[in-house]
């Protein structure tokens, strides 16, 4: 599917894209959406370094011509800081394979729905496991918005970008200097939303809570004051802390007060804070996997979501809290997040098991990358623990290895797990009332 040289890639330009006035102009939308879109973004992914390079330039300077933006939701969670527009929960939506056709989906459901208020995300340790660079990620996702028609706002979002406890205690700087680069990395890719995750460092061992979120906002304020300077000119990039590592005790209003203040008192007013706070409110990433491989109903506590949001938009001026490891909860849970005002939900595992567990996922496909798992992740099988829990536990990172391979199973394969997707789209942006607020952000962004 990819070109096989440069040569031949902008041949294939002819007749649908010109340059002028040191721009690129498309003058053939219906041709670039088709085979050609198909064509470049594969190049994009696959190609040697000069092929795939120029695609990626080509991808993005057709979306610019486009009017499709990577952008900052920081102007809207300012306004729902503010109450000047609610009642909804933003989507972030992490996916780590068949990205293109998943990020597809999404744009069509956001079409369907008219829907402005949602974002695409990969987290540290995803880009690692799926072999997703920021650079790419983003010129996917970018490439899908192409094909689907989409105009305005794109939000990528640089999810759990965490500090490894490990690491940080062996060496702090170089841990710190290691999340810097990807930070950078990151915002040259248009991630202009940065989720910082340094709960990793509270010390609940300690007496008073300020001394066990010290840590924890001091790396978060000097990890805020380096995006500060590495941000565009005219872009303020939305970040957000975390005072609770999702799959730990349930964080309290004075964990979130103690956080704030002490984060605040770094910044001193002089640039612009964190617009969201992630909290521990009783979930685990991908769910509890029961002995036979399903998932374990988790009770939220969704008093503990009113409760942080609350103080959080009244005292801090943030959006409100945000919900991670939600993609496995029961259904009739989902229309509760936005009742109790929970600004952002992080939905990922839900995703990847959809694709999975899809009668059009090709069996052989599925026991090839299971055998491989077994001979290259044996060691992560713990004592008591079933295949199936490891098998649900491990799949996330073949991803990576076998990326090439799911892209390039059979097209109506492809489209038959697609369409599941976008029924579960259509039903999560529905229940978190984000459908009819493409509005609000192109008046807000």
């Amino acid at each position: 599917m990819e070109f096989k040289n440069t040569g031949e890639l902008y041949d294939s330009l002819k007749g649908v894209v010109k340059r002028g006035g040191g721009r690129l102009e498309v003058v053939d939308a219906t041709a670039l959406r088709g085979e050609l879109a198909e064509r470049l973004v594969y190049t994009a992914v696959f190609s040697g370094p000069e092929s795939r390079k120029e695609a990626r330039s080509v991808i993005r300077a057709c979306a610019d011509a486009l009017g499709i933006r990577h952008a900052s939701i920081h102007n809207l969670y300012e306004k729902m800081g503010r109450g000047e527009c609610g009642g909804f929960t933003v989507p972030a939506i992490n996916i780590r394979g068949l990205t293109y056709d998943v990020a597809r989906a999404v744009f069509r459901t956001a079409r369907k729905l008219n829907a402005g208020a949602f974002i695409f995300e990969i987290a540290r340790s995803e880009i690692g496991y799926t072999d997703q660079s920021p650079d790419e990620y983003a010129t996917v996702v970018t490439a899908a918005a192409i094909k689907e028609g989409w105009q305005g706002a794109v939000f990528l979002q640089g999810d759990h970008y965490q500090v490894k406890l490990s690491n940080y205690r062996k060496d702090k700087n170089a841990e710190i200097r290691a999340l810097k680069e990807l930070i950078r990395e990151s915002i040259g890719a248009g991630f202009y939303n940065i989720d910082i995750d340094a709960s990793t460092l509270v010390e609940l061992e300690r007496d008073d809570v300020t001394s066990q979120q010290r840590l924890n906002f001091e790396t978060t304020a000097g990890l805020t004051l380096f995006i500060r300077e590495e941000e565009p000119e005219g872009v303020t990039i939305s970040v957000g802390g975390e005072i609770g590592e999702v799959g730990g005790k349930n964080s309290t209003v004075e964990e979130l007060r103690a956080f704030m203040d002490g984060y605040l008192d770094i910044l001193g007013g002089k640039v612009k804070g964190i617009s969201k706070i992630s909290v521990q409110t009783g979930t685990t990433h991908g769910g509890v996997v029961l002995p036979d491989g399903s998932v374990a109903k988790v009770k939220v506590d969704f008093d503990t979501i009113e409760r942080l949001s609350e103080v959080a938009r009244k005292d801090y001026g943030l959006a409100g809290v945000v919900q991670h490891g939600a993609s496995t909860l029961p259904d009739d849970a989902f229309h509760i997040f936005p009742e109790k005002g929970t600004a952002e939900i992080h939905l990922a595992t839900g995703f990847q098991n959809i694709i999975y567990e899809s009668p059009a996922f090709p069996k052989e496909l599925k026991e090839e990358i299971y055998s491989y798992l077994r001979d290259n992740f044996s060691s992560e099988l713990k004592e008591g623990e079933t295949e199936e829990q490891f098998i649900y536990k491990t799949r996330k990172k073949a991803f990576g290895p076998f990326k090439e391979k799911l892209w390039r199973m059979p097209r109506e394969r492809i489209d038959r797990i697609s369409a599941e997707l976008e029924e579960k789209f259509l039903f999560l942006f529905k229940k978190l009332n984000v459908a009819d607020t493409l509005e609000v952000v192109s008046k807000t962004v």
